[in-house]
């Protein structure tokens, strides 16, 4: 019987979903108890504890549901090799106030220059501030858009992306969009317009963008409506793989 009160607080521990409670308590019990705390300072321990790890797991869970290709974070980037780059304007919008603030970031700069590496630094900076995250490219995004519209569940997936605090769109510029593709692509950018925030990357400069929708009347309604309230990250340069993997190749000669 010695062991009940263990097995009940146990099986309340897991109804409450307090998994680091059940973990840690008696661990940290003895922790205490070898220090001389008292049992304020036993429980305020190990509430902490509880809120550091629910905490964490909650960012796990938006960086899941933001679907990124690879976690990057900014610490890993090297703003040497693309000196055009305004580091502090980056490390600013790192703080996602912008994000709040409902506007718009676009990455501009040839293939290689580490564009999507800080789309996804940014992305990951909003999943750990608390910030539902949406990563997508451009040309999967319009996939998903007509494969929806023509299964006539068109709604639920615009529904979906306008629901993103944060909504990164990466490799616009890469394929040239079909009329019905443009149109879908410009109707989301518009619907998010000052309802929520819009990263896009691209390697084209905003004069050539009419090669990506095919017409200057939608391609100038649309940098109307994502340029009112922007941040333009300029990065042209070296290409940021293309340097790293010249270094590679040099260090195995020597």
């Amino acid at each position: 019987m010695s062991d009940a009160p263990e097995i009940l607080l146990a099986h309340h521990l897991k109804a409450l979903k307090l998994p680091t409670f059940l973990r840690e308590h008696q661990k940290l019990a003895r922790q205490c108890a070898a220090e001389g705390m008292d049992h304020v300072q036993y429980l305020a321990r190990l509430v902490e504890l509880e809120l550091i790890d629910r905490e964490r797991r909650m960012v796990e869970r938006r960086i899941k549901a933001a679907k990124f290709p690879t976690v990057k974070s900014l610490d890993s980037f090297d703003f040497s090799a693309i000196p055009k780059l305004n580091k502090m304007q980056v490390l600013e919008l790192a703080r996602c106030e912008w994000i709040d603030r409902r506007e718009n970031v676009i990455a501009l700069g040839p293939s290689g220059t580490g564009k999507t590496h800080i789309a996804l630094g940014l992305g990951l900076a909003a999943c750990q501030k608390g910030l539902s995250v949406g990563f997508t490219t451009a040309a999967s995004l319009v996939s998903e858009m007509m494969e929806a519209r023509d299964e006539r569940r068109l709604l639920r997936v615009q529904k979906q992306m306008a629901g993103y605090k944060l909504l990164i769109i990466d490799e616009l510029g890469f394929v040239p969009l079909s009329k019905t593709g443009a149109e879908l692509l410009f109707e989301l950018i518009s619907h998010r317009y000052e309802r929520g925030a819009t990263l896009i990357t691209s390697n084209l400069p905003f004069d050539e963008w009419t090669e990506t929708f095919g017409s200057e009347r939608l391609t100038g309604a649309l940098l109307d409506r994502l340029t009112h309230h922007v941040s333009i990250l300029e990065m042209n340069g070296e290409s940021y793989r293309l340097a790293n993997s010249t270094a590679r190749k040099r260090q195995q000669k020597s």
